[in-house]
């Protein structure tokens, strides 16, 4: 034992290496003596006594609808910077929209005695007795910490934008219905629409799923393709156009969809954005980089992450402060890139 091959206390060893305030007290020459000795010995604290001392697991579970890169590969770096540095494990499950899993794994986190719950892009109706943050879920439940986008003010970016351009037939790309997001975006892009003075028609209207003629069941199982790969944009887009091309611009749900939305489109014969406009949202590591470089709504993923994370760390801590935070609204920011342009005439 560590303490025992120093000939110190338990508690002075403790104390250095947890990094205590108390351990200010401590002369330097012994906090430099523990600090090489667990180097050389290779010494990694003990988590489960501390956790039994501390009555915390220091692990904190976090569910996600899938692993693909995009929204959830920017989140998760934000939330495990926060995590790592406050020294917390995480668990994570990946529950694929399946109603069964949605249910089983919580309870399964909450067996591991996870300290608490982060919930990437997924509803939080889970009943759990440890604090829970949602990231992208929307809702009011109670004991639960939102973290949301101002969709109405990222609509706006982005309408203004094709609208400045001179767009006014503009396709949308609306979110699969299992995706909280979706719903609110769409409100939001009603409303900006009506305050632009643009016309929302059905026809130049399309949604994730709908690519191979149905629905939601279209998005995942029935098609054996993973949900966030640009085949969500690249089907729904191909109908689109088999219906109509009287459209200049399309904005689509998010950067994955509109990758494979510039892919249809050319294939197609349409030049992006000679002949039409693509936007995104998300701004994903990727857009940067497509052909042509994609205009994007950002959403600050990786602060939304950390946000997460740190008030989750919070709420551990403090399990009775009263002062629980309900929403955090956070600001959306409008990258223009070479998928947009001028409406044709």
């Amino acid at each position: 034992m560590l303490a025992e091959h120093l000939q110190l206390s338990q508690t002075t060893v403790s104390l250095v290496l947890n990094n205590s305030p108390s351990a200010k007290s401590i002369p330097a020459e012994t906090r430099q003596r523990v600090l090489e000795a667990a180097e050389r010995l290779n010494y990694r604290p003990n988590y489960f006594a501390r956790s039994l001392r501390q009555s915390k697991s220091m692990s904190v579970g976090v569910l996600a609808p899938d692993l693909s890169e995009g929204y959830f590969t920017r989140v998760m770096s934000g939330v495990v910077q926060e995590l790592t540095q406050a020294k917390y494990f995480y668990f994570t499950a990946c529950h694929d929209w399946n109603p069964e899993l949605m249910k089983e794994y919580p309870r399964m986190l909450v067996e591991r005695a996870v300290d608490g719950f982060l919930l990437l892009n997924t509803p939080a109706e889970i009943d759990v007795p440890v604090p829970v943050v949602a990231i992208s879920a929307h809702g009011s439940e109670e004991g639960v910490t939102h973290i949301v986008l101002d969709h109405l003010k990222a609509a706006e970016m982005a309408l203004s934008h094709l609208h400045e351009l001179g767009h006014r037939r503009i396709a949308f790309m609306r979110g699969p219905h299992a995706i909280p997001d979706s719903e609110f975006r769409w409100e939001g892009i009603e409303q900006a629409a009506k305050g632009l003075g643009l016309e929302l028609d059905p026809e130049l209207v399309t949604r994730i799923g709908a690519g191979n003629g149905t629905d939601e069941v279209g998005w995942s199982e029935k098609t054996g393709h993973h949900p966030m790969s640009p085949e969500i944009g690249y089907l729904p887009m191909m109908q689109l156009l088999k219906r109509t091309r009287a459209f200049t611009a399309v904005f689509c749900f998010n950067d994955i969809a509109a990758i494979g939305a510039v892919r249809a489109l050319t294939e197609a014969g349409l030049n992006v954005p000679g002949d039409v406009s693509v936007v995104g949202f998300d701004d994903i590591q990727s857009a940067a980089f497509c052909t042509p470089s994609l205009t994007t709504v950002r959403q600050p993923l990786n602060e939304m992450g950390m946000r997460g994370a740190r008030i989750l760390l919070e709420r551990i801590a403090n399990p009775d402060n009263a002062e629980l935070t309900a929403e955090v609204v956070i600001e959306p920011e409008l990258v223009i890139r070479e998928s947009t342009g001028p409406a044709r005439s």
